[in-house]
């Protein structure tokens, strides 16, 4: 037994037998045929080829279906990949003229271009050797006859073990066999710790070699409330997973029971409990959590890994379709946020920033390019008629910025009031906190929205100066930090004082060890992924708001995130012994 330790992404339990993705290598010996089998192994060559493609294509259209096309479109890189007559000429010389099995052509030619991918300086190129790993590997299995079923449908439960995991990659995972999973890198907020909380599935990151510590059906333990992953447990931990399994199951049924009840405090405060979404097929599961609308919807995954950029009616279609979903519930649209860790995969490698999280991103990239931008605003104008649509700008650190998107915005509205097209000529035009620079001016800020929402993810990472998806300082990532938390009571305050609502729509929204500090400061709105919704509403249907003002003003006089941390966490096991 062995026993690791890493960041507790996703909260639960769960306990099956490992697949390690990082170190599945399919043995290739360097063998030669006599000349006059060169044929047989072309043609062994071509079948396997086909079959993969066939492979791929399916394993697209069905990604496709559940998720979206923007998530079924990182398997084209992989199709064009295998039709390109130059890779697939070299596959057959080396069978032809070097004599060699169709197995170690395979082998040797997909080698030599992972090894051009590496050497490449560009981080775009040298991040697609993943995608050359994968496919070599496809081709192989059907070669050799080494099967791997693909992790979006799976014929056993298995916990999956990598080095690390995509987004899309995570948003495929079959939900119903993957128990869980263990990776070596990643934070907290990184967006496959985001995307393995909206599907509920126990995840620990930062594990440090757990991909290489852990072989092939192993049984592995992982606690996603805990940050544990347990290799091959023995019957004390067997025992330990039963009871905190049947603590899951009590506290799962107990706050299924609050789905229905107000998000309101004993002494009857209400507040607005809403969820985060990437696409619109998750509003479903979020409004049977209790959700009370969608307090942040991501739209640049129409963006990532898409083959051509969305159109006018692709985003309208969106829209329109989580309107739809929520029946009348409010919907806030943030406007394209690509850049940083989410880039998009057509752009020019040439174009790639040194530092992107400082560059050009966001609502900078929108006013460096009028037409998308402006393509983006005529589908939420035009779905705005169908239900409660509200617009809301990223990274906004200057009031000229905030002034150039209004602007684009009113020239769209002039457009589409000139073609006769109807919309809603009131819809409320909000921003995202998310700067130390906006933060700071944010009561000159109200004067021109009519709402704030605070990204705590990036204005944590911009205020302590920390890469929040550097494993090597995810420790010095803290939202108890107490200049993050002046400034959040500071745009709290302003917001009060303006008569502006204020929300958090970051990770420290969905958080309890942050609800009674965040409630006691004011705020009116909080917006998660869904599965955390029902815990918030438990902290918040537990206290009054006289104790929570109480809590929030003790927390705010410490001068350390520890001090922080340790006094939120007591004062609310106080109030719900089962948190955390």
């Amino acid at each position: 037994m062995e026993i690791l330790k890493g960041i507790g992404v996703s909260p639960g339990v769960a306990m099956s037998t490992a697949i390690v993705l990082d170190v599945e290598d399919l043995a290739v010996q360097p063998r030669q045929v006599p000349p006059e089998a060169a044929d047989a192994e072309l043609a062994r060559l071509d079948r396997a080829i086909a079959d993969a493609l066939r492979d791929i294509e399916r394993l697209r259209d069905e990604v496709t279906q559940r998720s979206g096309r923007e998530i079924g479109a990182i398997f084209d890189f992989h199709l064009g990949l295998l039709r390109d007559r130059s890779l697939v000429g070299q596959f057959r010389n080396e069978v032809a003229s070097g004599h060699y099995t169709a197995e170690y052509a395979v082998n040797l030619v997909m080698k030599r271009l992972s090894a051009t991918f590496l050497g490449m300086k560009d981080r775009y190129f040298a991040e697609r050797v993943k995608d050359i790993y994968d496919l070599e590997r496809r081709v192989l299995r059907h070669l050799i006859g080494q099967q791997r079923e693909d992790l979006n449908r799976l014929s056993r439960d298995v916990i999956v073990i990598a080095h690390d995991l995509l987004p899309s990659q995570t948003a495929q995972l079959d939900r119903n066999r993957v128990r869980g999973f263990a990776v070596d890198v990643g934070g907290r907020t990184s967006h496959t710790a985001i995307v393995a909380r909206a599907m509920s599935i126990p995840a620990v990151v930062g594990v440090g070699d757990v991909s290489k510590r852990v072989a092939p059906g192993d049984i592995i333990l992982i606690d996603g409330t805990r940050g544990l992953v347990v290799i091959n447990p023995n019957e004390d931990q067997l025992k330990d997973f039963d009871v905190q399994l049947e603590r899951q199951h009590r506290i799962e049924l107990e706050l299924a029971q609050l789905r229905d009840l107000p998000a309101q405090t004993r002494d009857g405060h209400v507040v607005s409990l809403q969820a985060n979404i990437e696409f619109p097929p998750e509003i479903d599961d979020a409004v049977e959590r209790g959700a009370a609308g969608i307090g942040l919807y991501r739209t640049e995954f129409l963006y990532l890994n898409s083959e051509q950029e969305p159109t006018e009616a692709d985003h309208y279609n969106a829209y329109v379709d989580a309107v739809r979903r929520l029946r009348g519930k409010p919907l806030v649209i943030r406007t394209l946020d690509l850049g940083a860790d989410k880039y998009d995969p057509k752009a020019d490698p040439a174009t790639l920033e040194r530092n992107p999280f400082l560059g050009d991103r966001s609502i900078r990239l929108c006013l460096h390019d009028i037409p998308m931008f402006k393509r983006q605003l005529r589908a939420i104008l035009r779905a705005s008629v169908a239900g409660d649509v509200r617009i809301m700008f990223p990274m906004i650190s200057t009031l000229l910025e905030l002034r150039q998107a209004r602007m684009v915005l009113s020239d769209v509205m002039e457009e589409l009031d000139d073609e006769g097209v109807k919309f809603n000529t009131d819809i409320p035009v909000g921003m995202m906190m998310e700067v130390p620079s906006a933060a700071l001016m944010a009561s000159v800020f109200a004067r021109e929205v009519n709402f704030f929402s605070i990204g705590t993810n990036d204005l944590i990472q911009y205020t302590l100066a920390v890469d929040r998806t550097n494993e090597r300082v995810a420790g010095l990532f803290n939202a108890a930090h107490p200049s993050v938390l002046l400034l959040i009571r500071d745009i709290i305050r302003a917001g009060a004082r303006t008569q502006v609502p204020v929300s958090v729509c970051g990770e420290m929204a969905g958080e309890p060890l942050y609800t009674l500090l965040l409630l006691g400061l004011g705020l009116t709105t909080f917006s998660m992924n869904a599965p955390d919704i029902p815990e918030i509403k438990k902290i918040i249907r537990s206290t009054t708001m006289p104790h929570a003002r109480e809590i929030a003003r003790r927390a705010m006089g410490f001068d350390s995130e520890r001090q922080v941390m340790h006094y939120l966490r007591e004062e609310t096991r106080k109030l719900v012994p089962d948190a955390f």
